[in-house]
């Protein structure tokens, strides 16, 4: 409850306990067994920000703080509180809060995304369980879309770009180191089953502006922004890994702010253990590192869980609220929690933290806070006052006109998909593929010029081989005809001679005989002639 600008949380007896605002971003601790009263203290702090202007954030994972829309109700144990506290007179009355509903699945609220790029290689890897290896391959990958322009927004971007660089590992090698394909794969696979796990959903466009939750209603009231986690908290890693993105988000967008007269906004983180739950050594620093600078940004950050043991030292070291129900002690492991538990808190001589830590009743808290000097005050045993809103879950209808009704539903009820690796690597390989087949045709065509070329080129020599077999046979037809041309006209020409000459001898010799002679001598010996002659030739 909000007053006189401090944040009445409970009392211890007559005194009243109280949160300064000014020391509400030193962060803090609502710890406590099952059933012994968080969710009414998360909703008296919640509340009480309101009233002084605070955004609020808060995980519902049990959908009992919808309701925090309507105001509350006198129900028998309420106005038991009501009446012992003497609260009437203090100013307290029931009270409607304005709250905005969200939901990772876009079921239980508005659906609430973030990119890739945004959330980073380190939460996305821790989401997707790879070991170090593939971890570091991841930052390769975002090192790779960085240096190529190419928005990871949404599971099929990133999905693209692996596919690309699997496919063409020859570009990347020389200059990011070899990338095998047992882990590329390793890592697609991890990401068709945080699809699966509703990734699909989370990841993408519009993404989540946080600064549209640092507002206030027209009374001044700070914004209650309440994540419907009753799905979500099914999956611990995608859970966890979203709360840390909101800090760490947040620690990058908003500048430094210094002491504040109250917080820029407060978160409170219900089942808080599942953020350090099998966290590497490298993410528990980085968590460590928000929670102690988010601070100098004007943000409080409030941790819900069962046991205090289930935050780590160091950053259990820097919750300066704490608000300690009861924690039960039934077995050696239970009161070692427990004594560690009371050991955390500034001495108070008048009881036994421990004893009284383990005898607690619904309701009742042992608590200490930041005074105005930052200095820790002594553990008070209290009653912690009843919320002012109502109570338990909300109808389906109401959320359903809540949701529909609020003005950022416009803006984050539509997907967006603009172009991103996806589209630009689809065109890519689009090019490629039509440079390949142009090329593929070149190639095709210069092969058949060729072919062309060498089977005319064949054809040619084959056209002049058989011309000049042609003219060789027709030579030789030639030189047959004139042979026997000459022939006859040598053997023609060999009996005219023949027979002169041999007229001219039988002249000489004399007589019938003697012509006889002398006609077949030389007829013989111009045949012989005429035929050494064409010979000779």
């Amino acid at each position: 409850m909000y007053q006189d600008n401090k944040i009445w949380v409970g009392s211890s007896g007559e005194e009243k306990i109280y949160i300064y605002p000014t020391m509400a971003n030193r962060h803090g601790l609502i710890a406590g067994a099952t059933g012994t009263g968080k969710t009414i203290t998360l909703k008296v702090l919640a509340e009480s920000f309101s009233d002084c202007g605070v955004p609020v954030f808060m995980a519902d994972v049990k959908g009992d703080l919808a309701a925090m829309c309507r105001p509350g109700a006198a129900s028998g144990s309420v106005q038991k509180r009501i009446q012992e506290m003497g609260l009437l007179q203090q100013g307290y009355s029931f009270s409607a809060y304005p709250t905005t509903y969200w939901d990772v699945y876009g079921e239980g609220g508005m659906p609430l995304r973030t990119t890739i790029s945004e959330m980073g290689p380190l939460l996305l890897s821790r989401i997707m369980d790879l070991n170090e290896v593939q971890t570091d391959i991841m930052t390769i990958i975002f090192k790779i879309a960085d240096d190529e322009g190419l928005l990871l927004l949404d599971t099929k971007d990133l999905r693209s770009l692996i596919s690309y660089i699997s496919e063409n590992p020859e570009d990347y090698e020389h200059r990011y180191g070899k990338m095998s394909g047992q882990s590329l794969g390793a890592i697609m696979r991890a990401i068709v089953a945080l699809e699966t796990e509703g990734g699909e959903v989370f990841f993408g466009e519009p993404a989540l502006n946080i600064q549209d939750w640092m507002c206030t209603d027209y009374t001044g009231k700070g914004m209650i922004q309440l994540l419907d986690c009753r799905k979500l908290i099914h999956n611990p890693t995608l859970y966890s890994t979203f709360l840390l993105w909101l800090m760490s988000e947040l620690f990058e967008i908003l500048p430094e702010a210094g002491d504040l007269e109250k917080p820029k906004m407060v978160f409170f983180f219900d089942e808080a253990h599942m953020l350090f739950d099998s966290a590497s050594k490298t993410l528990l620093e980085k968590i460590g590192q928000v929670v102690k600078l988010i601070r100098s940004k004007g943000v409080g950050i409030y941790f819900i869980t069962q046991n205090p043991r289930d935050i780590p030292d160091e950053i259990l070291a820097q919750l300066g609220n704490k608000v300690q129900h009861a924690l039960r002690a039934y077995t050696p492991a239970e009161q070692k929690a427990a004594k560690a538990a009371a050991q955390s808190f500034r001495v108070n001589e008048e009881f036994d933290t421990y004893e009284v830590l383990t005898q607690l009743g619904i309701g009742q808290a042992i608590i200490s806070v930041l005074d105005e000097e930052g200095i820790p005050t002594v553990v008070k045993k209290c009653d912690i006052l009843p919320p002012q809103s109502q109570m338990g879950a909300l109808e389906d209808s109401v959320r359903e006109s809540l949701i529909t009704g609020n003005p950022m539903n416009r803006i984050y009820s539509q997907i967006v998909d603009r172009e991103s690796a996806y589209e630009l690597l689809e065109k890519r390989v689009a090019t490629d593929a039509e440079e390949d087949r142009l090329a593929a045709q070149e190639a095709a065509v210069a092969k058949q010029r060729q072919k062309d070329a060498a089977a005319a080129e064949k054809l040619r020599q084959k056209q002049e081989a058989a011309a000049l077999r042609a003219a060789q046979k027709e030579e030789a037809a030639k030189q047959r005809q004139v042979k026997s041309v000459m022939k006859s006209v040598a053997n023609s020409a060999g009996g005219t001679i023949g027979r002169e000459i041999g007229n001219t001898i039988g002249k000489s010799i004399g007589g019938s005989f003697g012509k006889r002679l002398g006609g077949n001598v030389g007829a013989s010996l111009a045949r012989g002639i005429v035929g050494t002659l064409f010979k000779l030739k």
